[in-house]
């Protein structure tokens, strides 16, 4: 399984956007304290990526499929 990370971009006006890579469920949500400190901001808006719906098992189940060179 690939590391989760969270990818931050900042826009040459300030405005920072965020995003968690590869945390499953709902363990996105403690990271939106820790980003708020790190920039010294409030979220204003969040929406949940497709990695809030994935599984565990889904998760292992893409990485097997990646690892597979096709035929």
């Amino acid at each position: 399984m690939t590391n989760p990370r969270i990818v931050v971009t900042v826009t040459g006006d300030g405005q920072v956007t965020a995003e968690t890579v590869d945390i499953l469920g709902d363990r996105c949500l403690d990271y939106i304290a820790v980003l708020e400190d790190l920039i010294g901001g409030q979220v204003t808006s969040s929406a949940f990526t497709a990695d809030f719906h994935r599984t565990h098992e889904q998760a292992q189940e893409q990485q097997v499929n990646r690892d597979v060179d096709p035929a």
